[in-house]
């Protein structure tokens, strides 16, 4: 598995302390990624988190238990439903996480990995509209045409979804430049891109596609076998697909991204059948 230069910064500070074994908490690791780090070097691994399972926002009650379960499996421990107030410290170096509720957990390394609140501050001085973010149309443009905003603190209207969205991912800084430039230009640009992640945890391999809030659904469809390791998740509302997991099964995601643009409502029962070719269920295919 991969192991990003982060792993070998989070366990620097415990190496300096001349920590053989330190404890390793993290705070609301929503990807619950980092911790293969320590758990790899032996040390043992405490998740904090506020909700009740992890990436319950993007997953649903439905698949995050899958992953709960997953990292339990490889020596994880959970405190859901945790508020941290305070990481205590000594010297410059952390030794503990005092919770809501006033207890403390020692630890010799903590990471806090909590995502972002989008900074508006600017776009209200220019009296722009802004909730969780600063609200754009699919081109980009704010309230005030002359004004774009994009990246992680641009709310955009998404015309797949209907509804602006905000997404913290390096792909919208990457490609949003282009749609806004065209727009600025005079251009009928909009930036349609469907949302995606990948992560690698221990065995389990997984790409997302797609975008849905939570209570914005009201099916999950899984194709395969989770006990097995190896199925694709699907979100639906109304029969049509709005979001798809692959789970150690690749080269679907154009089949997935097929289904999810297609905005028509899927036969289920043959969505779930993993010997029906998801091209198959394409409409028009």
């Amino acid at each position: 598995h991969r192991q990003p230069p982060v792993h070998r910064r989070l366990l620097y500070p415990a190496e300096r302390l001349g920590l053989g074994h330190p404890e390793l908490y993290l705070k609301q690791a929503l990807g619950a990624v980092d911790q293969l780090a320590g758990l790899e070097a032996g040390v043992e691994t405490v998740v904090v988190e506020t909700a009740r399972l992890p990436l319950l926002r993007v997953l649903g009650p439905e698949l995050a238990e899958h992953f709960a379960a997953l990292h339990r499996g490889h020596g994880v421990q959970f405190r859901f439903g945790e508020v941290v107030d305070e990481i205590t410290t000594e010297g410059g170096y952390a030794t503990g996480v005092r919770l809501g509720d006033g207890s403390v957990l020692p630890a010799d390394a903590v990471l806090v990995a909590i995502g972002v609140d989008p900074n508006t501050q600017l776009a209200q001085d220019a009296d722009l509209a802004v909730a969780d973010g600063v609200l754009v149309d699919a081109s980009l443009r704010t309230a005030d045409p002359d004004i774009f905003a994009l990246g992680d603190v641009a709310r955009a209207f998404h015309p797949r979804y209907g509804k602006p969205i905000r997404v913290e991912h390096w792909a919208n800084a990457l490609n949003q430049p282009q749609v806004a430039a065209a727009a600025m230009l005079g251009e009928d640009a909009q930036y349609d891109r469907l949302p995606y992640f990948f992560t690698d945890q221990y065995e389990l391999g997984m790409e997302y596609l797609g975008y849905v809030e939570p209570g914005g659904y009201d099916r999950v469809v899984v194709r395969g076998d989770q006990a097995s390791g190896q199925f694709v998740a699907f979100w639906l509302d109304g029969g049509r697909v709005l979001a798809g997991m692959n789970v150690n099964v690749w080269d679907v995601g154009d089949q997935i991204r097929a289904l999810i643009e297609s905005g028509q409502a899927v036969d289920t029962d043959r969505l779930a059948d993993p010997g029906t070719p998801l091209e198959s269920l394409v409409p028009g295919s």
